[in-house]
């Protein structure tokens, strides 16, 4: 699969890319998995945080958000669109992730709070538990932590 890689922080966002954004959120999050929630947080337009997605074909077929708080880089919202899901996407998208963080972040600590199935995923990344498992919007979530 040929994928078209961004790295976008809020200020270098169109209405374009936004409205892709929140359209495989809604997707994914709120459809697919049943859980009606309040996506729009208002930290997309941070100007410290930035949004990494793959385009394919010219639809976005993976997104991750990273969000610059305090001491820590927190890694959210990481989707892999349905249709491209079993073709290593998600590797690739964790992988652009933390060059992204390195680049932009070097000396911050990664953090991530991902549904608890995906414990195995992420640990293949250099993630760590460092919470019990928990319940967030009625799906099992644990934190995770990366010194990258």
């Amino acid at each position: 699969m040929n994928l078209i890689w961004h790295d976008w922080s809020a200020k270098d966002l169109n209405l374009y890319a936004l409205y892709d954004i929140l359209a495989l959120r809604n997707q994914v999050f709120v459809v697919e998995q049943n859980c009606p929630y309040q996506d729009i947080d208002g930290q997309d337009l941070v100007d410290s945080h930035r949004h990494v997605a793959a385009y394919h074909q010219g639809k976005m077929v993976a997104y991750a958000r990273l969000l610059a708080i305090k001491d820590s880089v927190k890694i959210g919202r990481v989707i892999v669109e349905p249709s491209a899901r079993g073709q290593h996407v998600g590797h690739l998208l964790m992988e652009h992730v933390l060059v992204i963080c390195a680049r932009h972040w070097a000396e911050k600590p990664l953090f991530l709070s991902e549904q608890a199935h995906l414990q195995h995923f992420y640990g293949s990344f250099g993630f760590t538990p460092c919470s019990e498992v928990y319940d967030e919007d009625g799906i099992p979530h644990i934190d995770m932590r990366s010194s990258h």
